[in-house]
């Protein structure tokens, strides 16, 4: 945890936060602060800045905070994602708020097993907590927004071609596709598919909505290593 992520519903005064939490229960067994120190800390969907510890016990933690500073700057990007596996997403709501990504819409694919719609990751309590770890991780305050399409037509048809134009507009796919454009800060929307890809169809389908193929090499790889690899070649540093 590099920043501890505060709620408004944590305040119990201007400035001065009380936690008793999974956050708690971490500050005390893996920084073990004491009286007077001072922590990382960001409001939720605000700045970010540092906390005094005012006490420390066996029930909580209280923290005078100020949060005078911004968060990280967001990538100009909309993430469009095949559902991947239950285990998988996990792990991926991670990674892609810890690297900035800000919006992400999680469609159907051919090849993406209906039964992972149904997957108890998909509640909204279940997103926002691996969201809020990945958060944590890279010292960000603002929480990703998340869609779910579970029709694949109807998103590439009716909602894609909006989300695409006046944007840099790509799709991840390892055939007959050009290579990796340069890292640019240009407002991108980027589709990637689920494991095996997306089929010929569904590609046909992200042509017409304004996508072009991009590959990122001969190598295939597994959706939870295609997202870092592309972000990582498709922006600079930030």
């Amino acid at each position: 945890m590099n920043l501890i992520l505060l709620f408004e519903d944590d305040f119990v005064a201007p400035a001065r936060a009380r936690l008793n939490d999974r956050r708690y229960r971490h500050i005390r067994a893996v920084q073990q602060p004491r009286e007077g120190d001072t922590l990382k800390v960001g409001l939720l969907n605000g700045a970010t800045g540092h906390a005094r510890v005012l006490r420390v016990d066996d029930l909580c933690i209280e923290l005078e905070t100020c949060l005078d500073q911004p968060p990280p700057a967001a990538l100009p990007l909309t993430l469009v994602m095949a559902l991947p596996r239950p285990k998988m997403l996990k792990r991926t709501l991670e990674t892609i708020a810890a690297m900035g990504v800000k919006k992400l819409c999680l469609i159907h694919s051919y090849r993406v097993d209906k039964s992972y719609w149904s997957s108890p990751l998909l509640a909204e309590d279940a997103i926002r907590e691996h969201l809020l770890l990945g958060l944590e991780q890279a010292g960000d305050t603002l929480l990703p927004e998340v869609s779910l399409h579970k029709r694949f037509k109807p998103f590439a048809e009716d909602e894609l071609p909006s989300i695409a134009t006046n944007t840099r507009a790509l799709v991840a796919h390892p055939y007959e596709a050009a290579g990796c454009p340069v890292a640019t800060l240009e407002p991108t929307t980027l589709a990637i598919g689920p494991e095996g890809g997306f089929i010929r169809y569904e590609v046909e389908k992200l042509q017409q909505a304004g996508l072009t193929p991009i590959h990122v090499g001969s190598r295939i790889l597994r959706v939870e290593t295609a997202v870092p690899v592309l972000l990582a070649r498709l922006f600079p540093p930030l």
